[in-house]
């Protein structure tokens, strides 16, 4: 999961970014409202956790905007402001869920999980491919109904993988799509998790193919080993 934390004291962001991406997630952090229509646009976000009170344009405008391009990705807006008055305009003005400052980061981490699952549950929960079926609700990916385990890191690649069907992506798709700005993900570090899926792919009839120059191609395979 992929999350945008939209949040101007760096105190707060720092603790909850280190929360949320202790359960796996990858988590980009801005501290401005102005970019957050575009970024979710051009990036596949699972969740914006948007402050109200940000220096520019504050939380209720960036949300407006975020709903005005016609963007659906799931809203958790947090504030200082208790009264009800604002908490409704915030859930009337498009937001999933809100959370009054201060609050337990468990508390956090518990309604992020529930709004990704709630907007999962409105799409496809499960990818296939030939014998490979991916449960993305329960995490969970099987092969001719036998569990093929994965790292945290192979599962992301795989996910974009199977999501992107038909389609060649490039390392560098790849590492926007499973890493946080902050992290320090390379091109060789996606060269490493495709061999490691290979590895345990290609037994099912699954494999990741390399079209040279342009990216990767994931794809099923005929019992002899040879494209459909």
């Amino acid at each position: 999961m992929r999350i945008l934390l939209v949040e101007d004291d760096a105190a707060l962001a720092d603790t909850t970014t280190r929360a949320l991406q202790s359960q796996g997630w990858a988590v980009d952090w801005c501290t401005r409202g102005e970019q957050v229509a575009m970024s979710v646009k051009q990036d596949p976000y699972d969740l914006v956790v948007l402050d109200i009170g940000l220096a520019g344009i504050d939380g209720f405008e960036t949300l407006r905007r975020l709903r005005a391009e016609g963007l659906t990705t799931p809203v958790l807006m947090l504030t200082a402001r208790d009264a009800v008055e604002d908490r409704v305009r915030g859930l009337e003005g498009g937001a999933d869920d809100y959370l009054v400052k201060p609050f337990a980061i468990t508390e956090l981490v518990a309604r992020a999980r529930v709004l990704t699952r709630r907007a999962s549950a409105r799409r496809d929960d499960t990818l296939v491919l030939g014998s490979l079926r991916m449960d993305l609700a329960a995490k969970r990916l099987f092969a001719g109904g036998e569990v093929v385990e994965l790292s945290a890191r192979e599962w992301s690649v795989l996910e974009y993988l199977l999501a992107r069907l038909g389609k060649v992506v490039s390392k560098e798709q790849i590492l926007q799509g499973i890493a946080g700005w902050d992290e320090s993900l390379s091109e060789n570090a996606v060269e490493v998790y495709v061999s490691r899926l290979r590895s345990k792919l290609e037994p099912a009839g699954v494999r990741v193919r390399t079209i040279r120059g342009f990216g990767y191609l994931l794809e099923a395979m005929e019992p002899n080993g040879a494209k459909p």
